[in-house]
């Protein structure tokens, strides 16, 4: 828990990625105790987080197949409206550097998408329990894997 305090502390700005708001919804018995965390730091006056538009498509996947609108409504309700969270869709300079992500790290479009929003809004972190993450050099990446080791 230390190390991930150190880390939020060291930014204003962080990336989320896609994981860590499953854990948080879904209350992942392994990760939830770190999300928390990360969304209580998120709640902070000057503190902020940015995420791609693309995690809500991948988060509503799972409510979408098993035909439950009630959850799809739940994950609108909770995140849409999350303090200090902005939810961006990609424009073309966002494409762009996804583009660029995917070709010097090979990164999957999703994974490029999400590391481009978070380097295009300048977030200086990303939350992520993907260790692909790590090729990005724009920002610090956390992965919550390593916090449990």
């Amino acid at each position: 828990m230390n190390r991930l305090r150190a880390f939020l502390r060291r930014h204003r700005r962080i990336g989320i990625d896609t994981s860590i708001f499953i854990y948080e919804v879904e209350l992942n018995p392994r990760y939830v105790d770190l999300a928390d965390p990360v969304f209580s730091w998120i709640e902070q006056p000057g503190h902020s987080a940015v995420t791609s538009t693309i995690t809500m498509t991948e988060l509503l996947v799972r409510p979408y197949r098993d035909s439950d609108r009630g959850q799809v409504n739940r994950y609108y309700g909770l995140l849409t409206r999350y303090p200090n969270l902005e939810w961006i869709a990609p424009d073309l300079e966002v494409a762009d550097m996804a583009a660029r992500f995917r070709a010097r790290h090979r990164l999957p479009t999703p994974d490029a998408l999400e590391a481009a929003t978070a380097a295009h809004s300048r977030a200086t972190g990303f939350v992520t329990n993907d260790p692909i993450f790590q090729r990005v050099e724009t920002f610090e990446t956390l992965l919550f894997d390593d916090l449990l080791s």
